[in-house]
């Protein structure tokens, strides 16, 4: 799904997601819910920052898998910036976190190329311990 690239775009997706999850078993405010949101969230608010270009929208796709593993990718037209490690965050800085929270949740983590046209998803997963319902 496409969402502007705009600060404006960040809540959206949340309530894309925390839909999906509600649809496939996982309700609102489950800790699946809320873990997945928050990911969401920190990787929404990444690509507004740094992965944004005028004009152009970004993308999430939420898939369930068999294993009982969600992945989330979010999607940018930029691919000249990619981030390649977890930064360290300065302590006393309000910022510069986004990363660090989603490799502390996130099963998994990473950054590819983006599918179908230039810039770069990065992508999360979830193990939620039983499969999708819906």
């Amino acid at each position: 799904m496409s969402f502007t690239s705009t600060p404006r775009g960040a809540r959206p997706t949340r309530l894309f997601v925390a839909h999906c999850l509600d649809t496939w078993g996982h309700p609102y405010d489950s800790e699946v819910d809320e873990t997945l949101t928050l990911i969401t969230a920190d990787l929404s608010a990444s690509v507004v920052r740094h992965g944004r270009v005028p004009g152009r929208d970004f993308h999430v796709r939420l898939t369930a898998g068999a294993n009982s593993e969600l992945r989330l990718e979010v999607s940018d037209t930029r691919g000249e910036r990619r981030p390649t490690v977890v930064p360290a965050a300065d302590p006393d800085a309000e910022s510069g976190r986004g990363l660090l929270i989603v490799a502390a949740l996130a099963a998994g983590w990473g950054v590819t190329d983006r599918r179908g046209g230039p810039g770069r998803t990065v992508w999360a997963t979830l193990h939620t311990g039983r499969p999708p319902t819906g």
